[in-house]
């Protein structure tokens, strides 16, 4: 997968990892998503892959996507087949270089949000949703300078740092469909709000 150059990362941004957790649900091939507490002051609302900050204890990137994911979502590390590690990224609103980390869920396990704090939903959204064109569209930034894809799957709109990287990961698995990229729509002003604490 490319880089691109706005989400180069910066030597001196803190390490952190998610899990792009991949799996065979009841509704076929899904991706693992957590949305974060409303209460939250960092990315507050937003929907997620599972992850955080690399501790000293988690022996690298890999290490702290799966006690993460672990921790807000209940999923049960011996049951990951960790696949690869992708190119770390530039998240710069928090000004940390996230490293994804891909995996295969070969036994899974029961989820639930492990910290009510923290997470407020855990979903297996299907591949299919997420690749159905009447569930993407374009989210525009007040004054419209900035706008990027997004999703609208399982009551969640799926946008910023996580919708660019769902995006590049359907497109380079092959399953990315043909969308309306024309189809924009302001942020609602709820989603704002909460992105505005930080």
């Amino acid at each position: 997968m490319t880089v691109p150059p706005t989400m180069r990362p910066v030597a001196t941004a803190r390490p952190a990892a998610v899990l792009i957790l991949f799996g065979e649900g009841p509704h076929g091939p899904d991706i693992l998503l957590t949305e974060r507490a409303a209460t939250l002051t960092k990315h507050a609302g937003q929907p997620a892959f599972p992850g955080g900050r690399i501790d000293p204890e988690d022996d690298g990137p890999v290490g702290a996507a799966l006690r993460e994911a672990h921790e807000e979502a209940g999923v049960e590390p011996s049951g990951v087949q960790v696949l690869t590690t992708l190119p770390e990224l530039y998240l710069s609103r928090s000004d940390h270089r996230v490293t994804p980390v891909a995996g295969w869920w070969r036994t899974p396990s029961e989820i639930a949000p492990g910290h009510p704090g923290e997470v407020a939903t855990v979903a297996r959204v299907p591949i299919d949703e997420l690749v159905d064109p009447d569930n993407r569209l374009t989210v525009r930034y007040p004054g419209g300078l900035r706008m990027g894809p997004a999703f609208r799957v399982r009551g969640m709109l799926v946008w910023g740092f996580t919708a660019g990287v769902l995006t590049q990961v359907l497109r380079a698995g092959g399953w990315e469909r043909p969308w309306d990229d024309d189809r924009v729509e302001d942020l609602p002003r709820e989603i704002l709000d909460l992105a505005a604490r930080g």
